[in-house]
């Protein structure tokens, strides 16, 4: 009976290791997802004015940025909100105006393209590429036909306005349709810079400087040589600065299911308790004769902890061992699914990613139970069979 209660302690050791292994696969899965995504539309450095919404670049040395070694690409860029109208239908809006090349200092590809293609320009006149919520939301489709039309405030507007005082109206051509992630999607249409600076009203001035580094530089290094040069007047922003909220939520929602795994973990090592109070009432004849032999007290109490502890040891090894083996069939052969997500997302399998520190951290929280599962019964329980008091 004692073996059985032993072997079952095994079993719980290691599915409850098994499941933080994969859980937290999981989420680091999603959390690389996300930040690839973010990566493809965010710059890695973003460069903003402290206080309004526009600067003129001309303001602040942004030549000796663009000179800096480790900057690989420059691009300044206009955005403001708009109201949208296509066919009946309203929606608000950002327009981000990009210059013509925008593809080579972005993420931005064909293969984030749903329909239609990646064209700005067609000769002289200005196209748009919308994302894909904000086209589903207007029933945009790409004939070439049908114009999208913007309405945005003018600059110096007062009272007593009418739609044709209040507003400057523009029309542009959708040619394409994006899709990345709903935060995305649903917010942004992409322009030429030139039609934007003229649709806000904006002269010199732009929005944001946007900075491509070349690979192998380091964000953080490469945003304090930006900011010495700026100054205090200009906020600088890494990729993971400008989406900072959400990346800490994730992060607090990994760490937290790790807890909750690790309190579902404790109750499994009830199991070590009640196994190792069983064999120290069965072995007390045992110890009374190693007793007799010369064995001490902390010799005894030693083989029954490790006799505990090795229950831990070997469930967290066959846990990992598993953990890691899924993680791997699904990195491989994306056995699980996601309900839905066939062409609706660029993934179609839950994304798992396998981190060394995570497995440490699991290891040493599944030993750490494990020794006081084991120290308990020894600790209050041997005392009757042992003499002395246990310090």
């Amino acid at each position: 009976m004692i073996n059985i209660i032993s072997g079952i302690s095994v079993a719980g050791v290691s599915v409850g290791t098994l499941a933080l292994v994969v859980i937290l696969s999981v989420f680091n899965g999603f959390d690389s997802v996300v930040q690839s995504l973010f990566s493809v539309f965010d710059p890695q450095l973003k460069i903003t004015v402290a206080q309004g919404k526009t600067f003129d670049p001309g303001e602040a040395d942004f030549v000796a940025i663009r000179q800096l070694p480790e900057v690989a690409g420059y691009t300044e860029v206009v955005e403001g909100e708009a109201l949208l109208s296509y066919n009946e239908h309203q929606y608000f809006a950002t327009v981000k105006g990009v210059p013509d090349n925008y593809l080579e200092t972005t993420g931005l590809d064909s293969a984030y393209i749903s329909e239609g293609e990646f064209r700005l320009r067609s000769s002289d006149i200005p196209l748009a590429v919308v994302g894909q919520g904000v086209a589903n939301s207007l029933s945009i489709s790409i004939n070439y036909t049908e114009p999208l039309h913007i309405y945005t405030l003018k600059q110096g507007s007062k009272s007593r306005l009418t739609m044709a005082t209040a507003f400057y109206h523009s029309r542009i051509l959708p040619s394409g349709v994006f899709i990345i992630q709903p935060e995305i999607d649903s917010k942004y249409i992409l322009v030429p810079f030139d039609y934007a600076n003229e649709l806000f009203q904006t002269g010199k001035r732009i929005s944001a400087a946007e900075i491509k580094l070349k690979p192998g530089v380091s964000d953080k290094d490469a945003k304090k040589k930006v900011q010495a040069i700026l100054g205090d007047r200009f906020v600088v922003k890494t990729r993971y600065e400008q989406h900072e909220l959400q990346f800490k939520v994730m992060k607090s929602e990994k760490w937290a299911i790790f807890l909750i795994l690790g309190f579902i973990l404790i109750v499994a090592s009830f199991n070590i308790l009640g196994s190792l109070s069983m064999l120290i009432i069965d072995k007390k004849d045992d110890i009374a004769i190693l007793q007799s032999m010369g064995a001490n007290q902390k010799l005894i109490r030693t083989i029954f902890l490790f006799e505990g502890w090795l229950i831990s040891i070997i469930g967290a090894i066959i846990g990992l061992i598993l953990g890691v083996l899924i993680c791997w069939l699904q990195i491989r052969f994306g056995l699980l699914r996601l309900p839905g997500a066939e062409g609706a997302f660029v993934i179609s399998a839950y994304p798992v990613e396998i981190q060394v520190p995570d497995l440490f951290a699991v290891f040493f929280t599944v030993l750490a139970i494990g020794f006081l599962a084991a120290w308990y019964p020894i600790r209050f329980i041997s005392g009757k069979y042992l003499q002395g008091d246990f310090k």
